[in-house]
This record gives C-alpha cells, sequence and structure tokens, in this order.
C-alpha cells in the first residue's frame, strides 16, 4: 500500500509539513539497542548527493553514505550533486509515494533539517528555495514561505539533562529497568511507570511522544529510557506517572525497532 501526499497540500499547508517533519525525526528517536541503520548514535547520517531534485516545497537528495545509498526530503533547500550533505534525525518512511513527482521510494528519510557541507566549507549561505512572498525565518539565509504562514516548527530537540534524584517508583508499578528486564513476559498487559520527561515533542502522527527515565537502568545496556505516545501534553522535566500497554520491539520498518514502547498510554504529571 502506497503512501500518498496529495499535490495541492505541499504550497497550501506548510504548517501540516512542518508536523510531518517533526513526526519524522521524533519518531526516529529509538532506544540505543536499536537495529543498526545508516544513521548515527544522534539519529544523523553523512554522504554525498547522487542526485537531487526539488518539488512543491521539498528538497529530495539520494545521498551515499558510503555504505548505503540513501533517499532524504526536507523543506526545499539549495544543493547539487556531488555535494556532503548531513541529514539530521531522519525517520524512514517505506513505501512512499510523491504524487508531486509521480515516483514511488522503496524509502524515504523525512528530516528537519538537511545541512549542505560544501555550502558551508566555502562560507556560502544557503537558503530555502521556497515560495516568494513571505518574510524572513530567524537564523535561515532569506527564506521564504506563503504570505502569512506561522512559522515552521525547528528540527526535534536533543534529550536534555534531568535530575532524577528522588523518583518514587509507582505503587504496583515497575521501574523503568524492570519493564525491560521483563519485556518479554510484560509485552500486552499493563504496567504503571513514574518517571521525568527528558524528551518531548507534540501531536507527532496525532500523538504526544516522551522519553521517559526514573534513574533505573543505564544508556549503556539501553535500558534506562522509556518511550510512551500518549494523548497527553507534558514538558521535559515534568514527573509524570504513565499506565499503558507495554510492546516489545515494535517494528517501524526500514531496520529500526523499539525494544520496548508504550502506545497510546494514560499520563498523569505530578
Amino acid at each position: 500500500m502506497k503512501t500518498k501526499l496529495k499535490t495541492e497540500w505541499f504550497p497550501k499547508h506548510f504548517l501540516t509539513l512542518a508536523t510531518l517533519i517533526l513526526a519524522v525525526a521524533v519518531a526516529r528517536a529509538a532506544d540505543p539497542s536499536a537495529a543498526s541503520g545508516p544513521a548515527d548514535a544522534a539519529g544523523n547520517f553523512t554522504g554525498r548527493v547522487l542526485e537531487t531534485m526539488t518539488t512543491g516545497g521539498y528538497t529530495y537528495v539520494q545521498v551515499d553514505t558510503g555504505s548505503q545509498k540513501i533517499w532524504a526530503t526536507t523543506t526545499a533547500f539549495v544543493v547539487n550533486k556531488g555535494d556532503r550533505v548531513t541529514v539530521f534525525d531522519g525517520m524512514p518512511m517505506a513505501n512512499f509515494h510523491s504524487q508531486s513527482l509521480n515516483r514511488d521510494f522503496d524509502v524515504v528519510y523525512f528530516s528537519g533539517k538537511i545541512s549542505n557541507n560544501s555550502a558551508a566549507a566555502t562560507g556560502a549561505q544557503v537558503a530555502p528555495v521556497l515560495p516568494p512572498g513571505h518574510p524572513p525565518l530567524t537564523g535561515q539565509a532569506s527564506p521564504v514561505l506563503p504570505a502569512g504562514h506561522p512559522a515552521l516548527a525547528e528540527p526535534a530537540a536533543p534529550m536534555m539533562k534531568v535530575d532524577l534524584t528522588g523518583i518514587k517508583k509507582a505503587t504496583g508499578g515497575k521501574t523503568v529497568e524492570e519493564i525491560f528486564a521483563a519485556k518479554a513476559s510484560l509485552a500486552g498487559k499493563p504496567v504503571a511507570v513514574r518517571g521525568k520527561v527528558v524528551k518531548y515533542n507534540a501531536m507527532v502522527m496525532g500523538k504526544n511522544w516522551l522519553h521517559v527515565q526514573d534513574g533505573s537502568g543505564s544508556a549503556t545496556k539501553g535500558n534506562n529510557d522509556l518511550t510512551v505516545t500518549t494523548d497527553t501534553a507534558a514538558q521535559v522535566g515534568d514527573t509524570v506517572l504513565v499506565n499503558g500497554k507495554v510492546s516489545a520491539d515494535k517494528d517501524f520498518g526500514a531496520g529500526y525497532k523499539y525494544s520496548v514502547i508504550l502506545d497510546n498510554a494514560t499520563v498523569t504529571v505530578e
């Protein structure tokens, strides 16, 4: 089944574009036990551009990372064949059909930012190639969008340092480490966990995405950070009580999966 976006969507609905870019960047933020892929630990990959095209407010680039050839896309920007680029927080979307290009892609990595390193090396400022008539956006070199359009969302922020001391275990619940340790037996079952939000992105694919830690486990073992999706809004640093069903080895395709995730959980900000 192909994923389609209507042609008229691109020039008229850049707010939706920003949400989609944020969505794919955030969904890529899997735990350290994720299967190997083209991205580094921060969710970025770098390579040389083999092919590029711009349409409907998007620039597509085929990037040779040295080990794989990967398609990626973001809001339109200036890039040429042979340029070296870095794709930040790329999220794979399998079986993607671009109606504006009338082209099918096995996998496209959507990103909030693709940096043209070749342009940066020459000191050139590369402005996004966007429709005329929009005022400049902060921190960009004369980018333009349709008149009256609100500011686009920034790419997903990195995980922040949060004080995890003094977090009390949920009554009758588990710690993050315990959930990872018992994921096989807990799969499909409800669990309660208390922790603090260390990363948060709102309304990505219709859900709020939280990374919750409680001080248990370790980053080295990949069992200290629990991904949660919910309708509840939260902020980084909030203490939250999470109740939800455990999903183990949740596979999103293209070689990426979550070892543990609580999807559609009930979250109480305390």
